[in-house]
């Protein structure tokens, strides 16, 4: 360690780990525990979405344990939702991030199978706030909706129209 002097003048040690800290003054960063690292090396290993769910059920039971943090388990059930999309089909991936987070509320107001205009509004400031692209939206919405037809329920979503009389989805 070493002693340098601040812009005010003052006399204060310094060493990696400060100047580390200075770097990244605008971003919330977080570092990862070796638990944390071998579960992310395992996500980025994975090749079904079978295997993603697995782990994503190994990483609940660290959590219900408390050999993780939650905040450990967000980040790391954000990158299991990441690797998935990247992966074929179209099977639902649960796990704690996010995106499931949403897709809870969304399931939420398909309960009644009818998908209004005020829900929708609510699921875009959802969206909005959890971070959640349209793209993703759209992905997750057809999902549900062909997990409940599949369960033989009808789903009906409102339609916004443009002024002059056309619809838009």
């Amino acid at each position: 360690m070493t002693i340098s002097t601040n812009c005010i003048g003052w006399r204060v040690p310094s060493d990696s780990f400060n100047n580390w800290r200075e770097q990244d003054v605008g971003m919330v960063t977080t570092r990862m525990t070796g638990k944390s690292r071998r579960y992310f090396k395992k996500i980025q290993r994975s090749n079904t979405r079978y295997e993603l769910q697995e782990l994503s059920s190994s990483i609940q039971a660290d959590l219900d344990k408390r050999n993780i943090t939650y905040d450990a388990a967000l980040n790391l059930g954000n990158l299991i939702q990441n690797r998935a999309d990247q992966l074929p089909g179209d099977a639902i991936v649960y796990s704690i991030s996010d995106r499931d987070a949403y897709r809870r509320t969304l399931e939420l107001y398909l309960r009644d199978s009818l998908l209004t205009k005020t829900e929708q509004l609510l699921l875009w400031e959802e969206r909005r706030r959890l971070g959640i692209s349209d793209e993703d939206h759209e992905r997750l919405l057809v999902q549900l909706v062909a997990q409940w037809k599949r369960q033989g329920k009808k789903v009906t979503i409102d339609q916004f129209r443009k002024p002059g009389g056309e619809s838009h989805a």
